[in-house]
């Protein structure tokens, strides 16, 4: 399928009782830790930014801004609600091998357009279900990083098609609601490449708050693109090239990975192998002469150098992005939290020094094996006349090792306990493990 119409012959169709049990569980855990997650990020510096601009432009609204007891337009609320899913780099990410977009980033979007339409919670599953499998689709079969443009340029596409299934848009509607969205909203690659700042952890949130603007016109009668994808000088012309999608019902969410480090999806097997070498080995972290990484393409293009130097780190947009800073500080404290992204933690001479001493290479091989589905990793630490060498296929939170309740749980927990009591927090994990009997509203309401 690659026609605008089939997509939204997808998403209309599909309804709760399409989702497997499995399904149903599994988006109800990409929830959870997406709300974790951007409780974790309240009160962060970029993140108020955004608020400051949101509340100065919306005295009311329909729908709850995360974190106060302020409500604003349904595309500003997705705004700032999705720069707090977004800004930690602590979100879930769809593997796919030319593309690693992150599904959570459409969660906040639809959630607002659910409060805006009263929606149940199966009404908000199903919506949701919607995007992780539209943006996983065109992820898998339709990347455009190599192109030039960014992944948020998926996130557009994917978030108003989940706004416009849970606003209950007909079809024309949603035909022009997807063609306005992917006409007027493609994201360049600059935002990720050389010296990376701020926008970096922003611009998912942007695309969120421009995919329901969008819906919100089509569904008061404004004409769009409706061949966007197929038309001449369309999507795939311009974008991404020729590419043919089968959908099914949400089963993509099982492909979605959780982070288990705070750090760039692809760090993530790298981290965890430093972290296990340095305590099984009972290395002094200060003895470590050198650290070198053997990864797939992918890895070494992001974050590894690729696309501008990983050397040069002097905030925290920079650091998440760099393997030679991520092992350091891993190497050094034994774990990566918020707490490795302080200004005074960047800048400290230890993890400055050692960050210069990590080599990032490609392996062809773990290429080919990242492709068929692992996160491959191999590190060697050198130690005066050691060399200490451990190998990873992936991590816990991979597709293959799946973050269950207990783990989301134990996660949504440690970003969420200096926020909220504990009667609290449970609430918000009972509301979202049985969603089916609540409501966007009774959700949201919890997040102030």
């Amino acid at each position: 399928m690659t026609t605008t119409a089939e997509l939204v012959d997808f998403a209309l169709d599909l309804s709760y009782d399409d989702l497997s049990e499995e399904t149903r569980d599994a988006l109800k855990r990409r929830i959870l830790d997406s709300v974790g997650i951007a409780v974790g990020a309240m009160g962060s510096e970029t993140t108020e930014k955004i608020r400051r601009t949101v509340e100065s432009m919306n005295d009311d609204g329909g729908c709850r801004l995360w974190g106060s007891d302020r409500y604003a337009s349904p595309p500003d609320a997705a705004m700032l609600n999705t720069a707090l899913v977004r800004y930690l780099d602590y979100m879930d990410s769809y593997l796919a091998p030319g593309e690693t977009p992150h599904p959570s980033d459409n969660i906040a979007a639809v959630l607002a357009c659910g409060e805006l339409a009263d929606a149940s919670g199966e009404e908000l599953l199903t919506a949701i279900g919607v995007s992780y499998e539209v943006q996983g689709a065109l992820g898998y079969t339709a990347p455009v990083r190599a192109r030039g443009w960014d992944h948020v340029t998926h996130t557009v596409i994917s978030a108003a098609a989940g706004a416009a299934k849970i606003l209950g848009l007909e079809r024309e509607q949603f035909r022009n609601a997807i063609g306005i969205a992917a006409t007027a909203h493609n994201a360049l690659r600059v935002t990720r490449t050389g010296g990376i700042n701020e926008w970096k952890g922003v611009a998912s949130a942007n695309a969120a708050r421009n995919a329901v603007y969008s819906v919100l016109l089509a569904r008061d009668g404004l004409e769009g693109p409706v061949d966007v994808f197929e038309g001449q000088k369309g999507w795939k012309q311009v974008i991404s090239g020729e590419f043919e999608v089968e959908y099914t019902p949400a089963e993509r969410v099982h492909d979605v990975m959780a982070k288990k480090y705070v750090a760039e999806t692809y760090a993530q097997s790298a981290i965890e192998a430093v972290v296990e070498l340095t305590a099984v080995e009972d290395i002094d972290p200060t003895d470590i002469d050198a650290i070198r990484l053997d990864t797939f393409a992918g890895a070494k293009l992001i974050i590894g150098g690729g696309e501008g130097s990983r050397y040069e780190v002097e905030r925290k947009a920079q650091a998440d992005h760099s393997l030679p800073y991520m092992l350091a500080v891993a190497a050094l404290d034994g774990e990566v939290t918020t707490a490795q992204y302080t200004p005074e933690r960047i800048g400290e001479g230890d993890v400055q020094r050692l960050l210069q001493r990590v080599e990032v290479r490609e392996d062809p091989e773990l290429t080919d094996r990242f492709e068929t589905g692992e996160m491959p990793a191999v590190v060697e630490l050198d130690v005066g006349d050691e060399t200490y060498r451990i190998e990873r296929d992936e991590f816990p939170g991979h597709p293959n090792d799946p973050m269950l309740w207990a783990q989301v749980t134990e996660k949504f927990e440690t970003m969420t306990r200096e926020r909220y009591e504990a009667d609290h927090r449970q609430r918000i994990v009972e509301t979202v493990r049985t969603l089916e009997d609540a409501d966007a509203a009774e959700l949201v309401s919890l997040l102030d």
